[in-house]
């Protein structure tokens, strides 16, 4: 396969397009750069050689046109100076170099062809490499940025289940004051029967105490009135 079918994708490829693309474009970007230097250094040697091809054949077709002009000047002169066979000779070969030029021709402009084609690849290549490189820390940059946000997202997700967690134990706290309010008032209820029993007693004794009152003193007025008791 020839160079210019062989990078011909190059042509093609949007580089930026394929770095967009990249699942990790932090450990991808280098890579590209890697396999675009060692594309662009063989790409960079095979233009030289064919712009020298190019070189080569246009200096050849020069030469050919060169020599065409002589052989007709020389014909000329020959003709001039009465010597028709001497310029037989010089047409004859003027005719051989017009032959070949057709075939030098079509070489080099299929030289020059390719020649383009390569400074073209070369160039593009060329550019490519420097916007990625422009890029590239600028994409690592926003790669750490992006990282961040992640780390922050799961952070965030963290905080919500906490704040499950402490309202799940906020409404427990709750639930358990509840159970505690309502112990100290069956408590507070149960002290309260239990005070009206020892007053109803106090009371019950505090008659009875009366009662003995009143009769020790009915019998203390009957002894005074000379009375006896019953």
């Amino acid at each position: 396969m020839g160079i210019i079918a062989r990078f011909k994708e190059i042509m093609s490829a949007n580089i930026n397009a394929l770095l967009d693309k990249a699942e990790n474009p932090e450990k991808m970007i280098d890579q590209y750069l890697r396999n675009l230097n060692d594309d662009f250094a063989k790409v960079k040697a095979e233009t030289a050689s064919v712009m020298a091809e190019e070189k080569a054949a246009k200096r050849k077709l020069d030469e050919n046109e060169a020599e065409i002009e002589k052989m007709a000047s020389y014909a000329k002169k020959a003709v001039a100076s009465g010597n028709d066979d001497e310029a037989k000779i010089f047409l004859s070969k003027k005719a051989s170099l017009t032959e070949l030029h057709t075939s030098l021709e079509k070489q080099y402009l299929l030289a020059a062809e390719n020649s383009t084609k390569m400074r073209d690849m070369h160039n593009k290549l060329e550019n490519d490499i420097q916007a990625l490189n422009s890029r590239k820390d600028m994409i690592k940059a926003k790669l750490k940025v992006a990282e961040t946000q992640k780390k922050l997202n799961e952070l965030g997700s963290g905080v919500a289940s906490a704040g499950n967690n402490i309202a799940a134990f906020e409404r427990m706290e709750a639930r358990v004051d509840k159970m505690l309010d309502e112990a100290d008032a069956m408590s507070e209820l149960n002290e309260q029967h239990a005070n009206k029993d020892i007053e109803n007693l106090t009371k019950k004794y505090d008659a009875s105490s009366r009662m003995s009152d009143v009769d020790d003193e009915l019998a203390a007025l009957k002894a005074e009135m000379g009375m006896t008791s019953n």
